[in-house]
This record gives structure tokens, sequence and C-alpha cells, in this order.
């Protein structure tokens, strides 16, 4: 007598396990390249993340902004 509630845990458990993979990566590269780490979250968005990864790997990062690029 399974309503399916276990299997909607598993998968809770289970995007949060990888949101926690992608967006802590992602966290600590924005911070380093001179970013709040909180704009990470937007690789969770569809589409939006792809825009954030080429922006961050175009733009010009603040941390490296007395270095030649």
């Amino acid at each position: 007598m399974d309503n399916g509630m276990s299997g909607s845990v598993w998968q809770l458990l289970f995007m949060l396990i990888w949101v926690l993979v992608v967006v802590v990566p992602f966290w600590k590269i924005t911070g380093k390249a001179g970013y709040p780490g909180w704009l990470s979250l937007l690789v969770i968005i569809p589409l939006v993340n792809v825009v954030y990864i080429y922006f961050l790997a175009f733009s010009r990062w603040p941390s490296l902004s007395g270095s030649d690029q």
C-alpha cells in the first residue's frame, strides 16, 4: 500500500544533493572571480544557467583587475 510518498522523498533528496553538487563549486568559483557567491544560485535556473556560465567565462573578473586577462 505505497501511496507514492517514498518516491517523492527520494526524488527530493536526489534533487537537493544534485543542487549541492552543482552550486557549491560554482559558489567557490564565483567568489574567487570576485563576484558575490549568491550569484551561483543562477545555475539552478534553466537557460539562465547557460547565460551565467558565459558571463562568468568571458567577463573581466574583479579579483583579477590588476593583472592582464
